[in-house]
């Protein structure tokens, strides 16, 4: 083990991805961003280099990695100032696949996957009636015969362009009629290619560019052997990759709090104003200080929650509040950096804006900073239910 804690195989891992980024500056992401533009390049470049099949096992053509190694991924890319957010889902949406899917599954998916010929790029849970409460989802799905013919809505789904694949989950049986709410969900795989005028596209224009959008099915019918696992059984499915997603996205959010701070402290020691510099002073010096502390003591979290992960540890209590302090950070440290940066800050031209937006997402998606709090209070300190 090396000083912070890392083997020499994740150090090296971390270098190389840096190295790969480099190859991307931030003048590739400013004009993807301004031209609301997948980056293509850059997805392709991991996507060859093997870095997007990092968590597929060995015997399906991965790396066979654990999610400390995905998050570590992730983490540099963000911090060289690139974003994760384009191809994020398939390190955690292919996991339900290989925890729940069967072995003619894994077989038929998982290589294609890794070698970079199918994306699995969306992940098809929120409704719009629904928001969190994802046991109040109405998207249903009919058996009938050998198929299950689908119908409902989707939103806030993205990369919905740039995927062959959405990891759906649909109720198969009505919620009047389980015993508990949480039964009688169910998770498919469903073909962007086949869908054809049965799965309706609309674009939402947000903050970001992450290509988000709604989904409208329209009686698609998908076969029997794209169900995932059991029948009613999805919500538990779901939620068993999720302590993952918790990790890798609490990495992004570590990689753009180590981005803020390395950039504003440069720059506050570099810029001078009143023949000093802006560095030297502590209302400058101390938030970017603070904002470090608070990220080194999110990333000891997160790398706490990864190893018991990767140990076989199901319990959630880590991931969650690594995904909260590692948001919460980069959201301190993306402040901080505004305040050094100035007026400069608010333009496209450092790099601040652009981040700074990506970093206020990640204390709302993929799950709420409340819903994080909501499960510390009841699953971690014992208190009652808060809704």
């Amino acid at each position: 083990m090396i000083p912070n804690g890392y083997t020499q195989e994740q150090e090296d891992i971390r270098a190389a991805v840096r190295e790969l980024c480099a190859g991307f500056p931030i003048e590739y992401w400013r004009t993807a961003d301004r031209a609301r533009a997948y980056p293509d390049e850059f997805v392709n470049a991991l996507t060859k280099a093997g870095w997007l099949a990092a968590m597929v096992p060995e015997e399906y053509g991965g790396a066979g990695l654990g999610v400390m190694e995905g998050g570590l991924i992730l983490q540099e890319i963000n911090a060289s100032g690139g974003s994760a957010g384009p191809c994020h889902a398939q390190m955690y949406t292919m996991g339900t696949v290989l925890r729940h899917g069967s072995e003619e599954q894994k077989k038929r998916y998982l290589p294609a996957i890794a070698e970079g010929s199918l994306r699995l790029q969306s992940f098809g849970v929120t409704e719009p009636d629904a928001g969190s409460d994802t046991t109040n989802i109405s998207t249903f799905a009919k058996k009938q015969g050998n198929k299950y013919v689908i119908n409902g809505r989707k939103v806030f789904i993205s990369r919905v362009q740039h995927t062959d694949l959405i990891l759906l989950l649909a109720r198969t049986t009505p919620k009047d009629q389980v015993a508990r709410k949480t039964e009688g969900l169910s998770v498919f795989l469903v073909d962007v290619r086949d869908a054809g005028d049965r799965l309706i596209v609309r674009p939402i224009e947000t903050m970001l560019n992450h290509e988000t959008n709604e989904l409208t099915f329209d009686g698609l019918e998908v076969p029997e052997e794209n169900l995932i696992g059991e029948e009613g059984r999805g919500l538990r499915y779901i939620l068993s990759g999720m302590n993952a997603e918790r990790v890798l996205i609490a990495s992004e959010s570590l990689g753009d709090g180590y981005y803020f701070t390395e950039r504003s402290t440069k720059y506050a020691s570099e810029r001078i104003v009143f023949d000093r510099p802006i560095g030297q002073n502590q209302g400058v010096q101390f938030p970017i200080a603070e904002a470090y502390t608070l990220i080194e003591a999110a990333r000891l979290m997160r790398d706490a929650a990864a190893r018991r992960f990767d140990a076989g540890d199901a319990r959630g209590d880590e991931a969650n509040m690594a995904k909260y302090l590692a948001s919460e950070a980069a959201w301190k440290a993306a402040n901080a950096a505004l305040v050094t940066f100035g007026g400069y800050g608010f333009t496209t031209e450092f790099g601040i804006e652009r981040k700074f937006r990506e970093a206020r997402l990640q204390m709302t998606a993929p799950v709420s900073n409340n819903l994080i709090l909501s499960y510390v209070g009841e699953h971690i300190l014992g208190m009652p239910r808060s809704y």
